[in-house]
């Protein structure tokens, strides 16, 4: 089974797609489920607990604000992100939510929201409780959900299958693969490449007309990300004061009469930091495959558009639809969630992922392509997810900008080479997976080892983002 290339790049909002974009999608659901069973008009209170690394980091990975706005039925991808703070306020200091945006009900906060530091669900370090209850305390409904990484929610029956994308994307196409080996065999046997698989089996849910002009679209939004990053000044969200970067680096590299060749290294970093600066201050992004991770993918588009020779449309389609196999391989065999195996699932993903889209397109053959994300995955091996504060901002929009770059070379290393190798891409996604079941806990987006608790000395009041 393989997972869309609109599974792994959706429209929504920072700062995080496990810990933002999955409990907004997780809230509407529960919505949507009371009024299609004809609940909602019984529905007198809504309480939602949040576990493991929701509860953790849920404040400062933007969860709180996401439940709230899902329940009322917003949606990550349509939710007009500059009114958020006014809805927040009314809901807050109003004490009433409106499910669906058509039933009210009362809202206490310290009752209604509750964040489990120390308690777990079975199945997946994000987990989530939903309750409805009517008048008279009765409940009427309790559902559980999983945000598993990049934005992918799952229910409690769905989370308890071995392998819960299967669940999510079980769609009957062309070509299927569920490994590197079995990609390259399929490029091999019909002779094409890496993208024309994924368009093959997009097609068989739409037009191909219409997947290239969705993916051009998500293009749209990136370019819009970075340009808007470009822009905004001061300071981020949360309590670090982090000052924001990209606004000035780009006047500078704009100004500069530097002719050296590594000058692109700084617009690369540009493009990385503008996006996960606009990520960590709530904004419009693309998960790529995640938010955490969101720069990475942009960046190394930004670099083909604007850095290499003869661009084209059709390269943008092309490069995401075979950084769209790797997710998906990233996915299914191992995680693409911090919460789970750290940010080797994330950045390490990212930079597999970007490192193919180039490779695709810069003329690598499918063994080259391979080649090129198992380099960017080998060396992402282990990488821990520490947030300093449990904000996606440090090491967070750095490591994009490292990641971005890595990619570049990766690809050039890949190229060099004739596509034989030592070390398969489904050997590193495998090493991933066991290196993440290794990880302690405190290492997996708790913001209670490494970075995180060796940085501050004295705790910072963190707040809603």
């Amino acid at each position: 089974m393989t997972v869309s290339v609109f599974e792994l790049f959706k429209i929504g909002i920072g700062p995080s797609s496990s810990h933002t974009v999955g409990p907004m999608v997780a809230g509407r659901r529960f919505s949507q489920s009371l009024a299609d069973d004809g609940l909602l008009s019984q529905t007198a209170r809504v309480r939602a607990e949040m576990y493991g690394s929701l509860g953790v980091t849920g404040r400062s990975h933007g969860s709180t604000k996401a439940v709230l706005l899902g329940l009322e039925g917003d949606t990550p991808a349509g939710i007009e992100v500059e009114t958020i703070p006014a809805r927040l306020v009314a809901i807050r200091e109003g004490q009433r939510l409106r499910l669906l945006g058509r039933h009210e009900v009362p809202y206490y906060e310290r009752e209604d929201l509750l964040m489990h530091k120390r308690k777990s669900l079975p199945h997946h370090p994000n987990g989530m409780i939903f309750r409805a209850y009517d008048a008279t305390g009765n409940e009427l409904r309790a559902s559980s959900y999983y945000s598993i990484g990049g934005g992918f929610v799952i229910d409690e029956n769905a989370a308890a299958n071995d392998n819960p994308v299967i669940a999510v994307a079980a769609t009957a196409v062309p070509y299927p693969f569920s490994s590197g080996t079995e990609l390259l065999a399929i490029c091999q046997k019909n002779n094409i490449s890496i993208s024309d698989v994924v368009m093959e089996n997009e097609k068989q849910q739409l037009p191909e007309s219409t997947v290239r002009s969705r993916l051009l679209e998500i293009w749209e939004v990136m370019q819009a990300c970075v340009e808007r990053g470009c822009r905004e000044e001061g300071v981020l969200p949360g309590g670090l004061e982090v000052k924001r970067r990209a606004a000035g680096l780009h006047q500078r590299l704009c100004d500069s009469k530097d002719d050296s060749p590594l000058k692109v290294i700084d617009w690369v970093n540009l493009y990385a930091i503008a996006v996960n600066e606009e990520n960590a201050a709530g904004g419009r992004v693309v998960t790529a495959p995640t938010n955490g991770a969101a720069g990475i993918i942009p960046a190394v588009l930004h670099y083909y558009t604007r850095h290499t020779d003869s661009p084209t449309d059709d390269g943008v389609v092309r490069f995401l639809l075979a950084a769209a196999a790797v997710g998906s391989l990233c996915k299914e065999n191992a995680s693409i969630s911090g919460a789970e195996v750290g940010c080797q699932g994330e950045v390490g993903s990212a930079c597999a992922m970007a490192a193919a889209g180039l490779a695709e397109v810069s003329g690598g053959t499918p063994m080259q392509v391979e080649n090129a994300a198992e380099i960017a995955m080998e060396h992402n091996l282990g990488l821990t997810c520490d947030p300093i504060g449990g904000l996606v901002q440090i090491p967070c929009i750095e490591r994009n900008a490292v990641g971005a770059n890595k990619a570049i070379n990766v690809v050039r290393l890949a190229l060099a080479g004739d596509g034989e190798h030592f070390v398969s891409l489904d050997k590193v996604i495998k090493t991933m997976r066991e290196t993440g079941r290794d990880m302690k806990d405190k290492y997996k987006e708790t913001a209670r080892g490494g970075l995180a608790t060796h940085v501050l000395e004295v705790p910072i009041n963190i707040v809603d983002c």
